[in-house]
């Protein structure tokens, strides 16, 4: 049977048509770059969407209201059994002004499926969407203005349970909110990204469990972890799977290598979603959709399942090429190394420590899509309120 929450028979479906809009009397400056950098927590815009759900009445209309904290018991159900999820996506200030999202209608779905994963209201796909653009038009040309082109904002919709009752149980109120903050670029880092593989008594993801969704839990058991990796020089832990070490994720991110088989052909290869273990990346679906699209004829792509054994042979063979990370936080992020149980792995990278070749193909074209370079689909217009 199913745990998901629903709402009595006549309650209300989120009805992004009625958004309510309340705009701050008191904005707040824009930060400079250095400031961003320097902040001890996320800056975020004037600006934030907000909706309440009971099970009762189903979701209010949606409000854009001026950005600020909310009030909680102490006994909300998100602080003690993890009703929470949320997505992560980025608004684009195109070389041609406009701000576009990048397939958030893909993002919105996966939002939907996590909700249901951990018990959470249903929210349809579409009705999310046209939030997440309100506030962009609200907020996107203050705090993302014309002369900033080629940076991006940091927009988050997240779902909480907030009933007021200790229990494992579905949550009977919740609320949705969408914020637009800043976040750091970090897809090159000096030297490629380092990963060191993760340790033989810890796994982030299993069968099973719920590694495919985008929840809280994914994420804050796998800190102590990262945490030793920083510690050592690395940036992010290669998670292994099972007792053939499966190579996973990056760290949040999706994982890839380019490699020449034994047969001789060239190979893009990934872990798949068939066994639910990994999350369904959107960045990771485009990488291997503009692969498969513009590279099928140099290269296999694959997604299959394959060990840190089958990495070390390859790397003893001269056959991997090269290998990047696929997310919204770090983008197209090349790997330089992977440590393992004191043994290494050095993955080629292009001149002056660039992307290689397939790497940077990818990464060019997405980009492209993503600041305007090049008109396509995914890269959907924010119409902006001056």
């Amino acid at each position: 049977m199913s745990t998901t929450p629903t709402a009595s028979q006549g309650a209300s479906r989120l009805d992004a048509t009625k958004l309510n809009y309340s705009y701050t009397t008191t904005p707040r400056d824009v930060p400079s770059e250095a400031t961003i950098r320097g902040s001890d927590e996320t800056i975020c815009t004037d600006h934030m969407i907000v909706a309440s759900w009971t099970s009762k009445e189903g979701w209010s209309a949606p409000e854009l209201k001026p950005y600020g904290p909310f009030s909680l018991f102490p006994t909300a159900s998100c602080l003690h059994y993890a009703h929470e999820c949320f997505e992560g996506l980025k608004a684009y200030r195109g070389y041609d002004g406009k701000v576009r999202l990048f397939r958030p209608d893909r993002n919105a779905r996966r939002l939907q499926m996590s909700a249901e994963r951990v018990a959470l209201p249903p929210v349809d796909a579409d009705a999310l969407e046209k939030p997440m653009m309100a506030v962009l038009s609200v907020d996107a040309s203050k705090w993302l203005p014309r002369d900033r082109a080629g940076e991006f904002l940091y927009v988050r919709p997240t779902i909480i349970g907030t009933n007021s009752q200790l229990g494992i149980q579905p949550p009977s109120r919740a609320i949705l909110y969408i914020i637009v903050g800043y976040m750091s670029r970090m897809d090159m880092p000096p030297g490629g990204k380092r990963l060191l593989t993760s340790p033989e008594d810890t796994v982030r993801s299993w069968v099973g469990g719920f590694g495919y969704a985008k929840v809280g839990a994914n994420y804050g058991p796998s800190v102590n972890a990262t945490r030793e990796a920083y510690a050592r020089g690395f940036h992010q832990i290669l998670w292994l799977y099972g007792s053939q070490g499966e190579c996973t994720e990056a760290g949040g991110s999706n994982f890839f290598v380019v490699w020449k088989r034994k047969d001789g052909r060239k190979e893009l290869v990934t872990a798949p979603l068939d066994d639910r273990l990994i999350l369904d990346g959107v960045t990771r679906r485009s990488c291997l959709d503009l692969a498969r699209e513009r590279l099928g004829d140099q290269l296999e792509v694959t997604e299959r399942k394959f060990t840190i054994d089958e990495l070390f042979e390859a790397a003893a063979e001269n056959r991997i090429l090269e290998s990047f990370a696929a997310g919204t936080a770090w983008f197209i992020c090349p790997i330089s190394l992977i440590h393992h149980r004191d043994q290494e792995i050095a993955i080629p990278m292009g001149p002056d420590d660039t992307p290689g070749e397939i790497t940077g193909k990818i990464k060019n074209w997405l980009g492209d899509i993503m600041y305007g370079r090049t008109e396509h689909e995914w890269g959907v217009v924010v119409p902006e309120k001056n």
